[in-house]
């Protein structure tokens, strides 16, 4: 069998978040698995199995700056989930835009890239940040490849996150009713979240 084109891919992965919402992943609470959203996993204070806490704070503040409301809606935990799951059934941007498995090895590259550069910039860690000084940042990798960046593609790396963003704040039955478009899923889930 022809292996899928990277456009019939990126269709079943949005078709998926449409048709189910960004809906219950396995999550670790306390060593038990258990099925949630990642704004509940968050929420709950869910485990982490790749992310180390440096990295889900910073994770968190870029998310926020790309798709506010990102933070709550769980984007470390969903990228930590995903980043533990078979690669085959990721729902990782990284995985439709051919980054090479294990999707961690980009993830941890990328946020230690952008603080090393934030660093250099601001003498501060990203997370530290005022708002102006973040987006500055953030901008600077969104196209180009600034100077003492060391890590994956910054484009590349901006992208991917910004695509993980936006579908933990915009990929739910909640997310659809604040842009006001008619959430119509293929099968309902069976509560809303």
């Amino acid at each position: 069998m022809p292996p899928r084109s990277s456009r019939h891919a990126d269709v079943n992965r949005r078709s998926f978040l449409q048709g189910t919402g960004l809906g219950l992943l396995a999550f670790s609470l306390a060593g038990t698995q258990v099925l949630l959203t990642p704004r509940q996993a968050r929420a709950r204070g869910a485990d982490f199995k790749s992310l180390g806490s440096g990295e889900v704070l910073t994770l968190e503040a870029l998310g926020e700056v790309l798709v506010p409301g990102a933070r709550e809606a769980g984007i470390a935990n969903f990228v930590d989930q995903q980043m533990s799951a078979d690669p085959n059934e990721s729902l990782l941007m990284a995985k439709y835009l051919n980054v090479a498995p294990p999707y961690s090895d980009f993830y941890h590259a990328g946020l230690a890239a952008l603080d090393r550069l934030s660093n250099v910039q601001f003498d501060a860690p990203f997370v530290e940040l005022e708002q102006e000084q973040a987006v500055t940042l953030v901008s600077s990798i969104s196209n180009s490849v600034p100077d003492d960046w060391d890590g994956p593609p910054p484009p590349l790396f901006y992208l991917c996150v910004r695509a993980d963003a936006v579908d933990v704040v915009y990929g739910t039955a909640e997310g659809f009713a604040k842009l006001k478009i008619p959430y119509l899923p293929h099968i309902p889930p069976p509560e809303r979240w």
